[in-house]
């Protein structure tokens, strides 16, 4: 089979049709992966040039039946010249190019910015053209004078598929709620240990005893008060942390307006007043954590309106997954349970090449044993049959 090889700098060269057609092929597809996620990322300026992300995505085409080009496989795929906004943090490797007086940016990082969530990468209408994007990336990254080739978060038939074609795997951990088939709230805490549920119920009582209720708001009646509302309290929240915020309220608006079936906000009142809220993204199977902030300090009510209020949304829409975001150990008392995550690494100078292969040896030890440890104290008296199969 003959493709031929584009390299694009806008989603606009390749369409919205054809680029959700593919994506929509895929079996660990999520809706970061659209176009109108992807699109709205780049349309505000989050993910751009200026704030280097240059996009020069990889597409691989074929003639159809009628004469035309098909989109046969794509990477969403950046030269990317920090390591800001990725959550596999290779700045240790930055560093010691940097004491080697060796460039390690720019870099080519396939990803979706700012979103550590699992998903295809290598999207592909069929095995052929998923094992040709693969070999078209592997000329691409030696033609590109690049340090380093980074895949981030792919499912891990990806990950294998990666590793047989000479990338390097990392290993890392999330935190995810599975649902059990709860009916409610209270049905979920009886499967855990008594301390544990105790804890939880005395946090949510904190937030309700303050005075604190709550406004689910879907996507199509999220209003663009409510989006300025949103983006305040994130941005009050980084700016707390010394930070500055990945995105923009531009953002925030193109996605609540192309793609509101997919959005959830939890805003937390209180006296009448909104003082916190949530962004959720979700699809049919799964929720997915992503920001939140709040102008006010309640105890406890991080945890109510991030996790308690989401896991409520789940078990009453029969959503089957709750990920959290990255991170956070302090998910477990709350019953999210370690997943392993994958990344895939390509570095162009042999020695830094093998030295990180023995890094990265030594430190998948250490995260096997670290899950281990995690899975001895795992907050439930019995764990549910669907954690197991994680």
């Amino acid at each position: 089979m003959n493709y031929r090889t584009r390299i694009v700098s806008s989603l606009s060269e390749i369409g919205q049709q054809d680029w959700d057609g593919l994506v929509q092929l895929q079996t660990d597809a999520n809706p970061f992966l659209s176009f109108d996620f992807l699109d709205a990322l780049h349309a505000s300026g989050c993910a751009s040039i200026e704030t280097g992300w240059r996009p020069q995505y990889l597409t691989l085409w074929r003639d159809d039946a009628q004469g035309g080009a098909q989109l046969a496989a794509a990477l969403p795929l950046y030269a990317k010249f920090h390591s800001y906004g990725e959550y596999v943090f290779d700045w240790a490797w930055a560093d010691a190019y940097r004491r080697h007086g060796l460039e390690y940016y720019p870099k080519l990082l396939a990803a979706i910015p700012f979103t550590p969530v699992a998903g295809s990468r290598l999207l592909a209408r069929d095995a052929p053209a998923r094992t040709a994007l693969i070999q078209a990336l592997r000329g691409l990254q030696v033609d590109s004078a690049v340090s380093s080739c980074h895949i981030l978060y792919p499912p891990q038939a990806e990950a294998a598929q990666l590793e047989q074609a000479g990338y390097l795997l990392r290993s890392g951990v999330q935190f995810h709620w599975i649902n059990a088939g709860y009916r409610h709230f209270d049905d979920f805490l009886t499967t855990l240990e008594h301390k544990k549920r105790k804890n939880i119920r005395a946090e949510r009582r904190k937030v309700a005893e303050a005075g604190i209720s709550f406004r689910h708001i879907a996507g199509s009646c999220a209003t663009e008060a409510d989006w300025a509302f949103f983006n305040r309290c994130y941005a009050q929240t980084y700016a707390e942390h010394r930070s500055s915020p990945y995105l923009n309220l531009d953002f925030f608006l193109r996605i609540g307006a192309a793609m509101p079936g997919n959005i959830l906000l939890i805003e937390a009142r209180r006296d009448g007043r909104p003082i916190a809220c949530s962004l959720l993204i979700h699809d049919r199977s799964t929720l997915y954590g992503r920001y939140w902030g709040a102008l006010e300090h309640v105890r406890c009510l991080h945890f109510e309106t991030a996790y308690y209020q989401p896991l409520e949304f789940c078990i009453a829409h029969g959503i089957g997954r709750f990920e959290g975001g990255a991170q956070g150990e302090h998910k477990m008392a709350r019953g999210f349970l370690p997943q392993k995550t994958w990344s895939a690494h390509w570095l162009a100078h042999p020695n830094f090449a093998d030295a990180i292969e023995r890094f990265l040896a030594h430190e998948s030890d250490g995260i096997e044993a670290y899950i281990d440890e995690l899975n001895e104290r795992n907050p439930f008296k019995t764990v549910p049959s669907a954690h197991r199969k994680i």
